[in-house]
């Protein structure tokens, strides 16, 4: 630690030897995880599976779908050397901008559509009789629709704080960067190389950092915590329902006992769509938070934390 002068983490190591697998990591994933999402968004595309829940599960595989195959590309492109000048073109520092931009939009209308989700399973679970009217298929279509629409607006401060940055540097014949070059080494030449980097504007820089770490993260997290701490709250009293309606009332005639039944096997449904949707969420709180305390942390204590500890662990998060 002391070695490297690192203050909060010393994780280049770490950052380098996973580099040789994120690439590879990446292309799977993406690709096993594109092909799923569009499965699903075709059979629950079909006449006989459309309803307002699988209307927003639906949208929550196209955002996902979207996000991963605009990442294979970048994950490809990126492997390449960075010590080389052709890593450093203006077309890819372009390209990098736009899959910043383009991968946050999408995964914060993911992460969004997520919580009208917990929202509307809630509703469903704990207003019953009022569900089909303030959970239709239109008030979902709309919701989603101004979720696409509203999440990118929100993201618009990142696109503004990042800029394409130019530097001339020195490099060999080979086209690799020489940092610093020798006073006797003749073979080398000028070059300009571009990369995307913060702009100077410090306002912009800390509304881009508070947006990203607070609004795009923390919120859904937050949000997303005490939805389903809610729902389980509804499981298990859903759960205390079947107990008193199994128990046995002498009282109860034939048509009250088939009644009972009938209620009983609807519960049993709705409380296997509400724990399978539950486990959804809980795994998508497990990959989101660590990424949410991070990004409060970068916007609390700065760049150096953000160079140290966050970025060595982007390419762990992404994957």
């Amino acid at each position: 630690m002391n070695a490297s002068n690192a203050t909060y983490c010393d994780l280049d190591q770490f950052s380098k030897d996973f580099r040789g697998y994120h690439v590879y990591l990446s292309l799977f994933v993406c690709t096993f995880g594109s092909i799923l999402n569009i499965l699903n968004v075709f059979i629950l595309s079909t006449k006989q599976m459309r309803c307002p829940t699988n209307f927003i599960l639906t949208s929550l595989a196209v955002a996902d779908v979207l996000v991963m195959l605009e990442y294979i590309p970048f994950a490809y492109l990126h492997d390449k050397s960075t010590t080389s000048s052709h890593y450093f073109t203006y077309n890819f520092a372009a390209f990098i901008i736009f899959h910043a931009l383009f991968t946050q939009s999408f995964h914060f209308i993911s992460c969004c559509i997520t919580i009208v989700l917990a929202i509307w399973r809630y509703i469903a679970v704990k207003f019953p009789q009022n569900n089909a009217k303030w959970c239709n298929g239109s008030r979902t279509k709309i919701t989603i629709l101004l979720t696409y629409i509203l999440c990118p607006f929100i993201c618009i401060p990142l696109f503004l704080s990042i800029d394409i940055t130019e530097m001339a540097v020195s490099i060999d014949a080979a086209g690799r960067l020489i940092p610093r070059p020798a006073s006797n080494q003749t073979n080398l030449r000028n070059a300009t190389i571009y990369f995307a980097n913060y702009k100077q504007n410090t306002i912009l820089k800390d509304i881009s950092l508070y947006v990203y770490g607070v609004v795009i993260k923390l919120v859904p997290c937050i949000l997303l915590t005490a939805l389903s701490t809610l729902l389980i709250i509804e499981v298990l009293k859903a759960k205390e329902r079947r107990k008193k309606l199994l128990r046995p009332d002498a009282g109860n005639g034939v048509v009250k006992r088939k009644l009972q039944q009938r209620h009983l096997d609807k519960e049993k449904q709705a409380d296997r769509t509400t724990k399978m949707l539950l486990a959804v969420l809980l795994l998508f709180l497990m990959v989101e938070f660590p990424q949410a305390i991070f990004g409060l942390l970068n916007h609390i204590i700065g760049e150096k934390f953000d160079k140290e500890c966050y970025q060595p662990l982007g390419e762990c998060f992404v994957t």
